[in-house]
């Protein structure tokens, strides 16, 4: 008897292993690996911001702003698969910009990040420094960042775990008696 209940208890416990063995891939957000310009670049002018990530990308926003908080984008942006590509509103003058960018990442969650970059533009006016104008890019530093909730998988494990033990126990209350409680027998007249 004691066979019969260690063979689903032992099953129950090599799945909770290869659950927890796959979770660490389905924990990982979708992340930028590339952009165009890059973090902290110097290019004389810009007539399109190109993101790339390491999955497929859904329902992307891209801002381009200067030190005024002034918006360059022209147009939505494009995603074709782990590419994003922002059109951008005429040439830029010379200065700060910042692109803010955000995407659904394939597991469902929002990621989203800054990248700053400079603009010296060839003979191009300044464009108004950050000291001239109310700052109004957020004070986050210029990384990636990205906001989760509960992860499912470990509601969907624990579920899983309550209904084994259940099953385990209806099985073994039900399918054997106790050898140490006396079965009733009915007496004969």
């Amino acid at each position: 008897m004691k066979t019969s209940f260690f063979r689903p208890l032992l099953v129950l416990c090599l799945s909770g292993v290869l659950l927890g063995l796959a979770a660490p891939s389905a924990l990982a957000h979708d992340s930028l690996k590339s952009s165009s310009p890059a973090k902290n670049a110097v290019v004389s002018g810009l007539d399109k911001i190109e993101l790339e990530f390491s999955a497929r990308a859904s329902f992307p926003a891209v801002v381009l702003t200067d030190a005024s908080g002034k918006r360059y984008e022209a147009g939505p942006p494009h995603a074709e698969g782990p590419k994003v590509v922002q059109n951008v509103n005429g040439p830029l003058p010379s200065g700060d910009y910042v692109i803010a960018w955000r995407i659904v990442s394939s597991d469902g969650h929002p990621v989203e990040g800054e990248i700053p970059f400079k603009v010296n533009a060839p003979g191009g006016a300044p464009a108004p420094s950050a000291a001239q104008a109310a700052p109004v890019v957020s004070a986050t530093p210029a990384a990636e960042t990205s906001r989760g909730g509960f992860p499912v998988w470990i509601l969907v494990v624990a579920v899983l775990v309550v209904i084994a033990v259940v099953v385990l126990f209806r099985l073994r209350g039900g399918s054997s008696s106790d050898p140490a409680t006396p079965v009733a027998t009915p007496e004969k007249e």
